[in-house]
Parts: structure tokens; sequence; C-alpha cells
């Protein structure tokens, strides 16, 4: 089969994979490939996630087993997780370097690099994860953020989105500003510089480091996704104030990397089919979240957890805090500037219409219990 016609099958393709499990994806599209004449490509990708975390992890797999459904086997990725080529915070370095061809990782990590970074995962009192979503496909998130990457030598890709996430586990209640000062919490990117203006000691720690960071009292608070996760990780077994929301990750989106030239030499069959195969992953993390988390939060609340809410003056203080760092920076970085000015007022525009519809029917609707 020509290679134009498989470029056909695997780009018809993307409709049927937002869909289906990559283990139903048609053979029509296994067998144009091995038909085809397209080259046998095998790439590795490092993950910045632990493997018992199997949403979060699990997006990699969904990933490579897609990839190998759709070309036939042809185009395969091997997984590895944190720690196993790279350490999970350095998986950017990686891609930027050549050391392996693919990463799965979230973008706020490299806020060290340019705050800006974090636009392509999540900032405080952002998008959400549906608003995430439509900023990059169709307002000028991918086209802003590719600009970006193509400095780290890196092509980026949706991930996944966790949808909103908590706000963490703290060994101590937390209700006013003053209790924030001086308490150590993992939290990464752009949350830890807007918590430290109020006497917050942030922490980055990749998600297999924190249970023991817990557990010695290397830190005194942490957050990470939600219930499912959480669970898994075991927090409930050393902490048990449970706060929401994760206010700094209101739809914080996962991201594929891949390096530069490697993505260039790919043929066009095999870029459409990476393409599909990244956006049926993406699909499959936040159902996934969403499926499980209703549950794993039951399970939490059985034993001694308490669940809190973060104090209207804690939110307004954090609030107060982020609108001066984005001033901050914004004169600082122009390029964090550029993407702000865009992305703020996609954002604003999307509080609007939700307030509309969606947030009036939530506030009636989910009060009440069929």
């Amino acid at each position: 089969m020509e290679r134009r016609s498989f470029f056909k099958h695997a780009a018809a393709s993307t409709v049927a994979l937002a869909a289906a499990p990559a283990t139903l994806l048609a053979e029509e599209a296994a067998k144009a490939a091995a038909s085809s004449d397209l080259p046998t490509v095998s790439w590795r990708l490092t993950s910045s996630f632990p493997k018992s975390l199997d949403t979060i992890f699990g997006a990699s797999d969904v990933l490579a087993a897609a990839l190998s459904k759709i070309t036939g086997g042809k185009f395969t990725i091997k997984v590895f997780a944190a720690g196993e080529i790279v350490p999970g915070l350095q998986v950017l370095d990686a891609i930027q370097n050549g050391t392996v061809e693919a990463g799965h990782t979230a973008s706020y990590y490299y806020f060290g690099k340019n705050p800006a970074l974090a636009f392509d995962c999540a900032v405080p009192f952002g998008l959400t994860s549906r608003q995430q979503t439509a900023w990059m496909l169709h307002g000028n998130g991918m086209k802003l953020m590719r600009e970006l990457f193509a400095e780290y030598n890196v092509v980026n890709f949706m991930g996944g989105n966790t949808g909103v996430q908590m706000g963490g586990w703290f060994n101590k209640e937390i209700n006013t500003v003053k209790d924030l000062e001086g308490l150590k919490f993992r939290v990464g990117g752009f949350a830890g510089r807007v918590l430290s203006k109020l006497g917050v000691v942030p922490q980055q720690l990749p998600g297999g480091e924190i249970y023991p960071a817990l557990e010695k009292g290397t830190i005194d608070a942490a957050e990470w996704v939600g219930p499912y996760d959480d669970e898994k990780l075991g927090f409930a077994k050393i902490v048990k104030n449970y706060y929401t929301p994760g206010w700094w990750e209101a739809g914080p989106q996962l991201s594929f990397y891949v390096n530069k030239e490697q993505w260039e030499k790919l043929p066009d069959a095999y870029k459409a089919a990476w393409e599909a195969a990244c956006q049926l992953a993406h699909n499959d993390m936040q159902a996934k979240y969403d499926a499980n988390n209703p549950q794993a939060l039951a399970n939490l609340l059985q034993g001694d957890v308490k669940l809190r809410q973060f104090s209207d003056e804690i939110m307004e203080a954090c609030f107060k805090a982020t609108l001066e760092t984005y001033d901050e920076e914004s004169k600082s970085n122009p390029k964090f500037k550029k993407i702000y000015d865009d992305w703020k007022v996609f954002r604003n525009n999307q509080a609007q219409w939700f307030s509309v519809a969606e947030q009036s029917y939530a506030k009636f609707a989910f009060a009440k219990k069929l």
C-alpha cells in the first residue's frame, strides 16, 4: 500500500481513537501499515512517573499500545518509569539532548528554566481541563507553546489531564494565612513561588519520593493529584488533613515530548499515527481519573481522614499573591508576557461563559442526589 494511502488511514482513525481503547482500533489500519513500505521505528520514552500510578504513568502505555496497533507493529515505543533512565524531573533535558526520543511529563516541573513553560500544564487560578484543551487546540495555546519548546529542541503534544486536583495532605489544620508560615510543602511549579509570598517553603519532589519525605518529617505537607493516586501512594497512613481545592491546578495537562530531530525524521504517516495515539492517551487519562476518584475518596473518608476546605482568607490571599506574581514575571520575562497576555484573555472569556451555564447547573444539580 502506498504511503499516501496509509496516511489517510492513520488520519481518519483519529476519530475512532478518541472513542475506543487501543485494543479495539480498526484492524484495517494495522493491515495497511503492515503491507506498506514504511520503515520499522523503535523509540524509548522516559516518564516522570512511577509505574505504581497506573493512571498518570499509564498514559504512556496507552500511547505505546495505540501506536503499535495503528502501524501494525512497525512503530513501537518502550516505556521507562522515572529513574530507570533519568530521574523524573529530568525528562525535558533527556529529550533536549537526545538521550531518548520521547518523554511524558508535566511541563511546570521545568519552571526553573522558564516559568512560561508552566502554561503547557497549569498555573494558579487557571483553566479547567476542558478549557485548557480548548486553548491548546482552538486558541493560540499549541502555537505559542510550540514556539517556546522549539528553543529546547522539543516538539510537545497533549498527554492527558487529571482534572481539578486536591489541595493536598497537611500534618496540621490550616485555617489562616499565618498557619502557612514556615510550612515545608511539596508543591510543584508556579504554585511554589506564589505560596512562598505567604511564608511557605516549597519543595519540588517527584511522585515516588513524597511518601518517604512525609514519613521522615522532611516535609510538613504534600499535594499530588487526587484521591485515586493519593490512596495508592498511602498518604493517609501518615497525615489526616486532606484539603481542597488545588487552586494551582484546575486542569493540569500532562505532555508528551519528542526530540525535534527525531520528529522530523518520521514519515508523515507515522506523525499522523503518533498524534492520533497522543489524543487517545490524552482523553483516556481524564476519563480514568473521573471514573476512579469518587470511590477512592469514599475509601479514604471511611478511615480517620478529615476532608477540609481552604478558608476564604487563605484563598483570597493566594489569589492576590498570584496576581502579583504574574505581574512581576511579565515585567521581567517577555516570553512569559507574550503567552500570559494571550492566555489571560482566553481564561477570562472562558470564566464568563462557564459562569452562565456550567456553574449555575452544577451548583443546583450536584447538590441533589438522584
